[in-house]
């Protein structure tokens, strides 16, 4: 099936044409006539879309989806409304409740399939980033208010200049935005170059060949890493359905069919930036999450869980290369004493610094990770044996040699570090598993460390040749 959609309409004969319409198309469909079924479905079976007639006999549309809104199980189900030729108050009352469109009797099948196929498309990616809501609060992410956060900045895209003036003209005191001019050829000079606005508003001529030129630029756009998370709009000067739905289907987040209003285009989009301020918001948050979960939150270094793959992969290179690598576990020397003596914060301090001398110390390939309190995981590439001695004895003097200012303490605190060390060209056991090999090679190193604190500290101990 390619997705749930509910059909509203208290005329059993719509819901049945409908229903044929969809079915053809694979979509499974639920059936309601009130608005209380309607909500009592959509919280039961979740449906990727809404698509309900504009009056209901317990209410409209615009109320169906303003009750949908206060639930948290259906506020994020996309909507639309089908009409016969509503009344301009009518159709903007209901684009404000959330309504994402109004189709209007009779609509051409293509166009309403492009559109179901947009709607539900734009809901599942979404659906893909969001979060659980009381996830979101305690991260400080409600979703932003309807209105702009910022006054955004629209291009308007249209090869007629004195038309896109005038638009603009009745644009401008509605929209809190600023709002420039372009062609679709010089969009496409300066892609690469030129700042994204936030939204692109294109402007489909009726001319076949200036119309399908549009059609490429939604390509384009779509292609292109910084601005494939824009806002497009659509706007036909003649209506064209099979185009509009080919316009959605590369990606535009919408399309006016029947031509400009500047009332409901300021509403379009208003309610495309929005839903992508909260996508942004949601991506955000999940690359931080990402972050976390890969990296020391006190040093800014990477932790276990991303340090112990990146050597099976190391190792993975090096065997099919042949070049050898080294593996340095290092330790500092005595950091209880630093704790009991000074205390955690000043103990917190020298971390901080250790991992930006560490950082100094080594080159932009090589890797350093916290993987203990005091201990760090230190993985250099294509590194032999005088090179890795070399860089493990930098890195003991890097340490020792300049002792460590802590806060609330006006002596400095002399700090020295061991380091266990092995040699590897990951010729070792092909057959046994990534993560056998990994671990052997981190137990030599930490061998190897073992012996340096043996030996008496601040040294650099080198352990047997590593499979």
């Amino acid at each position: 099936m390619q997705g749930k959609i509910l059909i509203v309409d208290a005329i059993a004969t719509n819901r049945i044409v409908l229903k044929v319409k969809l079915a053809s198309a694979f979509y499974q469909v639920l059936q309601a006539g009130t608005v209380a079924e309607a909500c009592q479905i959509a919280t039961e079976s979740s449906p990727d879309l809404i698509i309900s007639a504009m009056e209901l006999p317990d209410g409209d549309a615009a109320g169906l989806c303003r009750t949908l809104g206060r639930g948290a199980q259906t506020r994020h189900i996309p909507m639309m409304a089908l009409a016969c030729k509503p009344e301009m108050a009518a159709r903007m009352s209901t684009l404000e409740a959330g309504v994402q469109d109004v189709l209007c009797k009779p609509f051409d099948d293509v166009w309403l399939l492009g559109r179901v196929r947009s709607l539900i498309r734009t809901y599942n990616a979404t659906a893909e980033w969001r979060l659980r809501d009381d996830t979101s609060a305690a991260l400080g992410m409600a979703e932003p208010k309807a209105d702009f956060a910022h006054r955004a900045n629209i291009l308007m895209v249209s090869p007629d200049f004195a038309r896109g003036q005038s638009w603009r003209t009745q644009l401008r005191p509605m929209l809190r935005a600023s709002i420039s001019l372009s062609t679709d050829v010089d969009v496409l000079r300066n892609a690469r170059n030129a700042k994204v606005p936030d939204a692109f508003v294109l402007v489909q001529p009726s001319d076949p060949i200036e119309g399908a030129a549009i059609l490429r630029l939604i390509s384009v756009l779509r292609a292109n890493a910084s601005s494939r998370h824009a806002a497009v709009i659509v706007i036909q000067t003649k209506r064209d359905a099979p185009m509009a739905a080919q316009a959605l289907d590369l990606g535009a987040d919408d399309v006016m069919i029947d031509g400009f209003e500047a009332g409901e285009l300021t509403l379009r989009v208003t309610a495309s930036m929005q839903r992508k301020r909260i996508d942004a918001a949601l991506r955000a948050t999940y690359r931080t999450g990402l972050e976390a979960a890969v990296h020391d939150p006190l040093t800014g270094l990477h932790n276990r869980r991303y340090a112990m793959p990146h050597l099976g992969r190391v190792a993975d290179h090096a065997q099919s290369s042949g070049s050898p690598f080294a593996v340095m576990v290092a330790d500092l020397d005595h950091f209880k004493q630093i704790n009991d003596i000074y205390g955690h914060a000043s103990g917190d301090a020298v971390l901080i610094e250790v991992a930006s001398r560490l950082r100094a110390s080594l080159r932009a390939m090589d890797l350093v990770a916290r993987i203990g309190g005091e201990e760090f995981l230190i993985i250099m590439p294509a590194t032999n044996l005088e090179e890795a001695r070399e860089a493990g004895v930098r890195i003991c003097n890097d340490i020792g040699a300049q002792p460590f200012k802590v806060p609330g303490h006006t002596d400095p605190i002399s700090v020295t570090i061991s380091i266990g060390m092995v040699i590897s060209d990951g010729s070792g056991d092909r057959q046994s598993p990534p993560q056998d090999r990994t671990v052997e090679l981190l137990d030599q190193a930490d061998k190897a460390l073992y012996s340096a604190k043996m030996r008496g500290r601040n040294r650099v101990t080198l352990g047997r040749p590593a499979a």
